[in-house]
């Protein structure tokens, strides 16, 4: 905003400061920006890989590089109005995925379990220049830049062109035993470009003589052990959170397109998550601050809280950024005593489909593991028959 010295106003955003003003999240509003910003940017990362995987696909044109203040605000641009940077992404890094020459990978999965093999097929876009056994590797290194595993590409020709073929890269991970966040790096002729993906054990350690009780709704069998004392992980269903508690946000993966004003119909309505990742709930969800593809799982099989309206001192383990224009506290994770007990409520769906969903699982196994720990002291008490509003 202090850029506007001229006869431009941003009362655009005056508005949208004092939205986040009203709801009490006045001082996130910077770590909503980093947070939504890079979530931007693997979207367009995703856009822009695919458009360049597309054989015989001569390029791709972007809007624009910068925000745009008309039409209601599309705050969508990898730069501000001014063209400058916002803070999330440096040209560096937007030309490993943007350039005259970038190496490509098709990757079935992700999320794997270290009973997998990952599987990258290498290509490379290169509208550069034609070249001959150009230098071609690939390397495997963990979040302390240790490097697990490399190798070189074999490459005799690279013409003008893209889907071009560069090799393939294969890795067991048995010997992955902890819950990881790797990154597969490919350097071609110098240019160099990466892909995090995530490895679980494929059988998460047992939970034990479990303290903790999963349930999707405080029935008198959740309501005896809290009156006990006891922990109880309510993960709400979904599809059941009440309209009122959050049911009528367009919750999802991806960034907002453009802006709610003028794309209502086209979800999501939000800008991704929010989260301390050294909070001890995450110990074993390896995460960054902001939402990356092991959050896609969760993003997808959730509604978005509106805690507030239980307790505006409720401190969210995981928080879902609203959209601009409403700015509504929302949460995926918080915490809470009812009575004599302690209380997790989960956004996720902890229930369905679980066999399928390796990151739901290791994130329920992190949550219960937290939830057996002396860290687990929710500070916020609340009403049982106030947490029961939550489902419809």
């Amino acid at each position: 905003m202090k850029k506007y010295t001229g006869v431009y106003k941003p009362r655009n955003f005056e508005i949208f400061q004092e939205t986040l003003e009203k709801n009490g999240m006045a001082q996130l509003a910077d770590s909503f920006l980093l947070a939504s910003g890079k979530l931007q940017t693997l979207c367009y990362k995703a856009d822009i890989e695919a458009a360049l995987r597309t054989p015989k696909f001569g390029g791709f044109q972007l809007l624009g590089l910068n925000d745009f203040p008309g039409q209601g605000t599309a705050l969508v641009g990898s730069l501000d109005v001014f063209w400058e940077e916002k803070g999330y992404v440096s040209p560096e890094e937007y030309s490993r995925f943007c350039n005259a020459l970038v190496p490509l990978a098709r990757i079935p999965r992700l999320v794997m379990t270290n009973a997998d093999t990952l599987r990258a097929r290498i290509e490379v876009a290169n509208f550069y220049k034609a070249m001959e056994h150009p230098d071609a590797t690939w390397r495997i290194r963990d979040t302390r830049g240790r490097e697990l595993a490399s190798g070189r590409l074999g490459i005799d020709q690279l013409p003008l062109g893209n889907g071009l073929a560069a090799g393939e890269v294969l890795w067991t991970l048995q010997s992955v035993t902890e819950p990881s966040q790797l990154n597969l790096e490919v350097t071609v002729a110098g240019y160099s470009n990466d892909w995090d993906f995530w490895v679980y054990p494929a059988q998460p350690e047992a939970d034990g003589n479990t303290e903790v009780w999963l349930t999707d709704t405080l029935d008198a069998r959740a309501m005896a052990r809290l009156e006990q004392g006891g922990k109880v992980l309510l993960s709400l269903r979904k599809g059941a959170l009440s309209k009122d508690m959050g049911g009528d946000v367009a919750i999802g993966f991806s960034s907002i397109f453009w802006n709610t004003a003028w794309t209502a119909r086209q979800p999501p309505h939000t800008l991704g998550i929010l989260c301390n990742p050294k909070h001890p709930a995450l110990a074993e969800f390896p995460t960054e601050y902001f939402s990356n593809y092991q959050w896609w799982d969760a993003m997808s099989h959730s509604g978005a809280i509106r805690f507030d309206r239980l307790s505006a001192d409720i401190q969210p383990i995981v928080r879902v950024i609203d959209d601009w224009v409403t700015a509504r506290p929302l949460a995926l994770l918080f915490e809470a005593k009812v009575g004599r007990g302690k209380l997790l409520i989960s956004g996720i769906d902890f229930h369905a489909n679980m066999g399928k969903r390796p990151a739901a699982r290791q994130l329920l196994h992190s949550l219960k593991q937290y939830m057996q720990t002396d860290a687990f002291q929710p500070q916020v008490s609340l009403d049982a028959q106030a947490v029961r509003q939550l489902t419809r």
